[in-house]
C-alpha cells in the first residue's frame, strides 16, 4: 500500500468509523464499502473489517452502556446463539463470487437501511425467547459470513418491532456486533491462519474516530445528511460487488 493510499483509506475509514459509533454501530458495512472500492480481495476486508469493528464496537458498548442504554435481559437471549454461528461463519470462506454477491446484498440494504430507518421512539416490549434465540443464530451466521457484527440487520429489527426505544437499541446493539465480530474473527484465523497486519495503522484511525463518534452519539447528536451520503457510498459498493461478482 502507498504512502497515498493509506492517506486516503485512513481518511475514509475515520469517517466511516466516527458515523457508525454514533449509532451504536461499529462500521464493518462501510469499511467493507471503502475496501471493495479501493479494489481489495475479499480474502482480505473480511478479516479487517472484523478487526476494526471489534475495535471501534467496543468503544461504542462502552460509551452507551455508561449513558444507562444497555439491557442485559434484551441481550443475552440474542447472542446466545448468534456467538457460535459467528465463529462458524467466520470459518467458512467462500468462493469469491459467492461472498461478492452475498456482501454486495449486505451493503445495498444497508444502504436502503441507513435512508429509511426509523426515528420514533415507540416501544412494544421485548421478544420471547422462543423468537429471540433463532433470529440471533441466524443473523450471528450472516454476520460471520460477511465479516460484519449483524447489527445492519439487527438494529431495523429491534426497531421495527418495536422491541427497544433509539438509544436502547444503540447500546444493545453495540455488544452484539462486538461479541459476532470477535467470534467471527476467531473463526476466520483459525481457518486463515493470516492475520493482516496493515490494519494495524487502519485501527488507530478507527479506534479516534470511534471514540469521537460514540460520545457524541451516545449523548445526541443529528446526522441525517452524512448518513444520506455514506448510504450513496454503500449502494455504489454494493451494485459494484454485485456486478463483478459474475466475472469471478
Amino acid at each position: 500500500m502507498t504512502p497515498e493510499e493509506l492517506i486516503f483509506m485512513s481518511i475514509a475509514i475515520g469517517a466511516v468509523a466516527f458515523l457508525y459509533s454514533s449509532v451504536g454501530h461499529a462500521g464493518a458495512s462501510g469499511y467493507i464499502a471503502v475496501m471493495t472500492l479501493a479494489a481489495w480481495e475479499p480474502q482480505v476486508i473480511r478479516p479487517t473489517a472484523l478487526i476494526l469493528n471489534i475495535l471501534v464496537a467496543t468503544i461504542a458498548t462502552w460509551q452507551f452502556a455508561r449513558q444507562g442504554h444497555f439491557s442485559w435481559q434484551l441481550f443475552w437471549p440474542f447472542a446466545l446463539l448468534a456467538v457460535p454461528m459467528a465463529f462458524i461463519g467466520g470459518y467458512i470462506n467462500l468462493p469469491t463470487a459467492a461472498f461478492k454477491t452475498l456482501v454486495g446484498a449486505v451493503l445495498i440494504f444497508s444502504a436502503i437501511r441507513l435512508i429509511t430507518r426509523p426515528t420514533d421512539d415507540a416501544v412494544v416490549k421485548p421478544p420471547s425467547l422462543a423468537i429471540a434465540i433463532p433470529i440471533g443464530a441466524g443473523l450471528g451466521l450472516l454476520s460471520g459470513l460477511t465479516g460484519t457484527g449483524g447489527g445492519i440487520f439487527f438494529t431495523p429489527l429491534l426497531l421495527t418491532m418495536g422491541w427497544a426505544s433509539v438509544k436502547r437499541t444503540a447500546g444493545v446493539s453495540a455488544l452484539f456486533i462486538l461479541s459476532n465480530s470477535i467470534a467471527g474473527l476467531m473463526g476466520n484465523l483459525s481457518s486463515t491462519n493470516q492475520f493482516p497486519t496493515f490494519a494495524i495503522p487502519l485501527a488507530i484511525v478507527a479506534v479516534c474516530s470511534g471514540f469521537a463518534g460514540s460520545y457524541f452519539g451516545s449523548h445526541r447528536f443529528g446526522h441525517t445528511t452524512i448518513k444520506r451520503l455514506l448510504a450513496a457510498v454503500l449502494l455504489i459498493a454494493g451494485i459494484k460487488l454485485l456486478m463483478t461478482a459474475t466475472t469471478s
